[in-house]
């Protein structure tokens, strides 16, 4: 019996939902995807790994069920900052009061508390902030010794242990990866990751160190959310294979009015190097308790999708809240309302991708030229390491991209990328049988039809990594479809 394959979305934007309480029964996360998940993200931040584990095993279930590549997203923790514990569990800090950060264990009170983190007294100087509890406190510091760091409080309130340290205006001398990353990063290894998000980035350096670790087992998505990193973001792209607009710690570190501009200006550099970016935190937040969001929110998340954001991303609204359905319906929706607007493909070519002196980014955006022109249908490629396809929409076609490869790692890491379908198949040796997969492939996952037209790049010699040098426009006829349908009914979904 043939797999029930989820048809092509009607949308280019991508959807990133991420699981927990819930959303982590399989029911729940088939129910997630058939609204519209397009990729699942697993945050190391929360829980076991034994119960991460079981989600991707409920994921990978999907495959076979929906006839479509899943795809995992592994979160890491990151180096999270946080001060020691206090006596009473907390302490009332009014503005203009002193209080001393220091690197004795005891209890904390009002005047004290411990920082657990000695690299921070050698890097920390005088007129640096310190935001306290994701920046609901704010200290500004007095003097920086090696065992102590006295600052003055100038947003008061009650710290509680344990609660988090934003340091903003210092680079900090600590790897991205703990030793508890390690080992969450070598258990999503072993459980197929597609792709592992590195958090609290700050320079290459870390982005360097954890491709030594990962290599090409998986690809690695650099969350842009300290300043730092903002300022080498080119550097990081080169050496990363996708960002994240993390704006929950970039709002802290950042004012609230510079967020908007920056976020702009990562999703625009991302699609200049040709790489993905996903826009998240707090875009549907309050239907983590509402079945509605807000108009603001609604229109946050329309004004990434506007930028060419290749995907969006819910955090607890799927994760945690009491709608993860309703969420994930919301923002398809959104991103077809977006991307129907008669507005979207002049708004979405506001950020110019000139192509670089390659055949294979002349011959896309040719393609986009030829698919708007004769009005095409869809665009498609065959790909070992998905480089064509992402070539093909960074320069944000107006049709849907058919992506064919024969390595289902390949395939599942696609499932972020702007307007693609991939499709897991059997390998092809030239030309021509690549032309006819296309054609099947088309009417197989419901893109084309009758009378359609597919413009196709491929390379010659075929299967030589690199080589895209062919553009390729065929019409569908009704005696093809007549023959296809016929392999189609002998056929196995992968059988090509």
């Amino acid at each position: 019996m043939m797999a029930r394959t989820l048809k092509p979305r009607g949308r280019k934007v991508k959807i990133l939902a991420t699981l927990g309480p819930a959303s982590d029964t399989p029911e729940m996360i088939e129910k997630l995807m058939r609204a519209g998940a397009d990729a699942f993200r697993i945050n190391m931040s929360h829980g076991e790994q034994a119960d991460k584990a079981a989600l991707v095993q409920h994921i990978r279930g999907l495959e076979d069920v929906l006839g479509r590549p899943t795809t995992i997203l592994f979160d890491l923790q990151g180096p999270k900052l946080r001060v020691g514990t206090f006596a009473e569990g907390k302490a009332k800090l009014k503005k203009g009061d002193r209080f001393t950060l220091d690197r004795s264990d005891a209890p904390g009170n009002s005047e004290r508390v411990q920082l657990p983190h000695p690299e921070l007294f050698d890097a920390i100087r005088e007129g640096s902030r310190l935001l306290i509890d994701d920046g609901k406190m704010r200290l500004r510091v007095l003097e920086a010794g090696a065992d102590a760091i006295v600052t003055e409080v100038e947003v008061s309130g009650t710290i509680r242990d344990r609660k988090g340290v934003n340091v903003p205006d210092v680079l900090i001398p600590i790897p991205a990866l703990t030793e508890k990353d390690r080992s969450d990063l070598e258990f999503a290894l072993e459980q197929g990751a597609d792709w592992i998000a590195l958090s609290f980035v700050q320079r290459p350096e870390d982005v360097a160190e954890a491709r030594e670790l990962i290599g090409d087992r998986a690809g690695i998505m650099a969350k842009i959310e300290k300043p730092q990193a903002v300022e080498c973001l080119e550097d990081i792209l080169t050496l990363a294979d996708a960002v994240m607009v993390a704006r929950g710690d970039l709002g802290v570190e950042l004012p609230p009015e510079k967020v908007p501009p920056v976020q702009n200006r990562i999703v625009a550099t991302a699609r200049h190097y040709g790489k993905p970016v996903v826009v998240a935190t707090q875009m549907l937040e309050s239907m983590i308790n509402s079945p509605t969001p807000t108009r603001a929110e609604v229109n946050d998340v329309a004004d990434a999708i506007y930028d060419g954001a290749d995907a969006v991303m819910l955090s607890a609204e799927s994760a945690a809240g009491k709608y993860p359905v309703k969420a994930v319906k919301m923002m398809d929706r959104i991103g077809r309302a977006v991307e129907e607007d008669e507005r979207f493909g002049d708004r979405v070519h506001f950020t110019e991708t000139s192509p670089e002196a390659t055949t294979a980014d002349a011959l896309a955006e040719s393609a986009r030229g030829i698919a708007r022109t004769i009005s095409a249908t869809a665009m498609c490629c065959y790909t070992s390491s998905g480089s064509t396809a992402r070539r093909i929409v960074r320069e944000r076609p107006p049709v849907t991209t058919l992506v064919m490869t024969a390595s289902r790692q390949v395939a599942r890491r696609l499932g972020i990328l702007w307007g693609s379908h991939a499709v897991h198949t059997r390998d092809v040796t030239n030309f021509e049988e690549m032309v006819g997969k296309a054609r099947r492939m088309a009417l197989r996952h419901h893109i084309a039809g009758k009378d359609d037209r597919l413009v196709i790049m491929a390379g010659v010699p075929f299967g030589t990594s690199g080589s895209t040098n062919v553009i390729h426009v065929v019409k569908l006829t009704g005696d093809e479809l007549d023959i296809y349908q016929r392999k189609l009914d002998l056929d196995g979904a992968l059988s090509d």
